[in-house]
């Protein structure tokens, strides 16, 4: 079972119980044990990675015939925890930037809402490209990480224009839930194992199809007011699932970063370590901020 998250479908980072499809792994925060089922193994004496990855590595041909990540070649860096706090700190600093700009420039009105699903779609489609790409491009996920905030900002304004505060009210709840979520993960309450993966991403994937098939019926006008994401209880109810959803992607995504980091991962995956993420703290920022809209009525 493989990430929620497309950038980490691919990477297959955790070795959990099996996760990922493979046997052997650390725990949460520990070291790699072995070579078995570590796609970052290298050749090299005195190294606990230092074996013939196909002589001690079964999956590893098959890693290359799956387009596995590559391994990091003997003499180039590996993917630190340092690595991916820069990383991330330069994505998600571009989207600030980018929403801060939308905002101060572009004023509420139907030609910037325009504007804003404008740079939502585009971000949209940079973030499938790096998706599907076997490498990280830096620039490809901070250019989707600006048009992401252009769309926030101006979103993030017209929020603000009806409910004053609810932004800044939806960064602190953003950041509450991170932070809970880290907490959790690290104080080991969560284990991310393949039976938790595999039940989390069977809900989250009925939630999306839910969530599309809400989006055509209000569409075509079956459903009105928005249906299951209309501005009353039951849309705070969906909004909750949501965000709780939100912290179950930032619990697979810091298992695959730390996995990451005691395999040695090659330094230029804490690029899609940082792009991952973004992407679900954006998640949760929209639902945050559409969950304190709702509880901040009409007025």
């Amino acid at each position: 079972m493989r990430s929620s998250n497309p950038v980490f479908s691919r990477r297959g980072f955790s070795r959990d119980n099996g996760y990922a499809g493979f046997n052997t792994a650390p725990q949460a925060g520990g070291a790699a044990v072995g070579t078995q089922g570590n796609p970052y193994a290298q050749p090299g004496a005195g190294n606990p990675y230092a074996q013939n990855p196909y002589a001690q590595n079964p999956y590893a041909q098959q890693d290359l015939q799956y387009g596995a990540p590559p391994q990091a070649p003997a003499g180039t860096g590996r993917m630190t925890m340092d690595d991916v706090v820069m990383r991330s700190a330069m994505t998600l600093g571009t989207v600030v930037v980018g929403a801060v700009l939308a905002w101060a420039v572009l004023p509420v009105s139907s030609s910037s809402f325009g504007l804003a699903i404008g740079a939502a779609i585009i971000a949209f489609v940079l973030a499938m490209v790096q998706s599907f790409k076997r490498k990280a491009s830096p620039a490809l996920i901070l250019s989707y990480a600006a048009f992401e905030g252009v769309f926030l900002g101006v979103f993030s304004e017209m929020f603000n224009s009806r409910w004053s505060g609810a932004p800044f009210q939806a960064v602190l709840g953003t950041m509450a839930v991170s932070g809970a979520t880290l907490l959790i993960y690290k104080a080991g309450w969560v284990r991310v194992t393949a039976r938790y993966a595999r039940i989390g991403m069977a809900i989250a994937l009925a939630f999306i199809l839910v969530m599309a098939v809400n989006l055509l019926l209000v569409a075509f006008g079956v459903a009105e007011d928005g249906g299951l994401r209309s501005m009353g209880p039951l849309g705070a109810i969906v909004g909750i699932i949501a965000i709780v959803l939100g912290a179950f992607f930032l619990t697979l995504d810091f298992k695959q970063i730390e996995d990451g980091i005691a395999y040695g991962a090659p330094r230029e995956e804490s690029w899609l370590a940082a792009f991952g993420l973004t992407m679900t703290l954006v998640w949760i920022y929209i639902e945050m901020l559409r969950l304190v809209a709702i509880f901040s009525g009409d007025d």
